[in-house]
Formats: structure tokens, C-alpha cells, sequence
């Protein structure tokens, strides 16, 4: 019988494994299913594939020995991060402003070690809940749209200064003029911080994602784009069909009426 080192000895050096090995090989796998998070549903999904398809065969042909092949990919791969930068400029920003902004902004008291360790979701008191609930609720009877963003741990100021200040009491009654057709501030979003209207008519990032939905007009697109960006909670009324909509993390879901709106305000902001 051989003896165990000789056996280990004999076996190719990629197949070779201790625990740092395991542990290293398990968060590179939970990078790359972030990253894939970030960009699923993008044109951008098919280049990383094809990205890690090309990895893959670089790894098993310099396992190999196979000199060549290996110079070649070697090349490719060196220039390929240079033109990386360029295709996925889009997720970088939104991937290192997500990780940036995440722990940047304080609550009252609260200081950056309290913000790591019990992240706070209290911006939103139950009477300013209720406030954004019956103004969705009268808008949706109406066909009235409207696209509404509630800042929760990342700070939404970079958006508050592409519109007009508004700083004002949480108010259904404002919510409502503000996005009445005929109002000026109507046509953008609004954005609710620190219990105050903050400013409207902000200009929120449109996403590019493919997997909307083509019945989904720009306001939506609009909605779905700031919550890639941030972790706001994102409230929009379609002007077609008066459907209410939620959009966090960048994913939307299409409500079957308040109540459900009134649950999933509940789940954002006060569990």
C-alpha cells in the first residue's frame, strides 16, 4: 500500500486542498454570486459568463501545463481587466455606491459603531405611514401617477439636489398636489427622509435592466433604477392602471391594494 504522503505527493497540485483553500474557494463563490446579483437581468449578465467561462479554461490549461494556451489566455485576461472597467462601469458605480453608502449616513444618536451592528430602519413613524398610504391609496383611485422614494439607511441627499426643496410635514394632502397633473412638481419623484417631504421633482437613475416588464413605463424603470442604486424603499402609482407598485433591491412587485402596502411599509421600516 502506498504510503499517504507519497499518495499526496503524487496528486496534481490544483487538487490539493486545506482549509484555507476551502475557505478561499467559498468566498470567491459568494463574490461572484453578488456580483451576479447586481447584474442579473442586464445585458451585462452574458459578458460575465463568458468572463468566467474563459477563467474557467484559463485555470484547467495551466493545471495542465499547457504552456501555450496559457501564455495566450495570460494575455487576454491581463488586457480583458482594462476593458472590464470600461463594459461594467455602470455596475462598479453602483456596486461600490451601495457598499460606500450603506453605513455613511447616522441616525440622531446613533454613531457609525451602532450603525454596523444594529443597522436602525425607524425613519418612517406609523402617522407618516399612514400619511403615504392614503395619498397612494386616493392616487390610485384616480390614475394619478406618482413616484415616491423613502430613504432608509443610504443617504438619498445626491437625489433631493437634482429637484426642488420642498422640506415639509409628511402629509397625504401634499403628496397629493404634488403629483396632480396640473401641479409643476408633478412630473419626477419625491423623496421622504427624517419624517419630512424632502424635496420633488428629482431626477432618480433609470435602470437598464432587461427583465422589466414592457408594460412598465419610464416612471417605473425610474423606481426600479434608484432601488438598484440604494436600499430606499420605493413607492410608485401607475397613471395607466392605478396599480400600486414597490420597488427594493431592484426588484418590483405589483400590489393587490394598500393593505398589502401598508405590509410591506411595515416590513421596511418598523420589524
Amino acid at each position: 500500500m502506498l504510503n499517504k504522503n507519497v499518495y499526496l505527493h503524487t496528486m496534481p497540485d490544483f487538487l490539493r486542498l486545506d482549509i484555507i483553500d476551502i475557505i478561499d474557494i467559498v468566498l470567491v463563490g459568494l463574490l461572484i454570486y453578488q456580483v451576479y446579483k447586481i447584474i442579473r437581468g442586464s445585458a451585462a449578465v452574458s459578458i460575465f459568463l463568458g468572463i468566467l467561462f474563459v477563467y474557467f479554461i484559463w485555470l484547467v490549461v495551466k493545471a495542465l501545463h499547457m504552456e501555450l494556451l496559457t501564455t495566450i489566455l495570460d494575455k487576454v485576461i491581463s488586457v480583458g481587466v482594462l476593458a472590464l472597467i470600461v463594459v461594467f462601469q455602470q455596475e462598479i458605480r453602483r456596486f461600490l455606491l451601495r457598499l460606500g453608502s450603506r453605513y455613511t449616513k447616522e441616525r440622531g444618536r446613533r454613531g457609525l459603531w451602532k450603525n454596523l451592528f444594529y443597522p436602525g430602519q425607524e425613519s418612517l413613524s406609523k402617522s407618516e405611514m399612514e400619511e403615504i398610504i392614503n395619498a397612494c391609496s386616493r392616487m390610485s383611485e384616480r390614475k394619478t401617477g406618482a413616484l415616491i422614494a423613502v430613504e432608509r439607511m443610504a443617504s438619498l441627499g445626491f437625489i433631493t439636489e437634482t429637484g426642488d426643496r420642498i422640506e415639509a410635514r409628511v402629509h397625504r394632502r401634499l403628496i397629493e398636489n404634488v403629483f396632480f397633473r396640473n401641479s409643476p412638481l408633478h412630473d419626477g419623484g419625491m423623496v421622504i427622509a427624517n419624517g419630512r417631504i424632502q424635496a420633488a421633482r428629482c431626477t432618480f437613475p433609470m435602470s437598464d435592466s432587461q427583465g422589466i416588464p414592457p408594460y412598465f413605463g419610464m416612471r417605473h424603470r425610474a423606481g426600479i433604477g434608484l432601488s438598484e442604486q440604494t436600499d430606499a424603499f420605493v413607492i410608485v402609482v401607475s397613471e395607466e392602471t392605478g396599480d400600486i407598485s414597490t420597488m427594493q433591491d431592484g426588484v418590483i412587485k405589483t400590489l393587490s391594494g394598500v393593505a398589502e402596502l401598508r405590509l410591506d411599509l411595515e416590513n421596511a421600516f418598523h420589524k
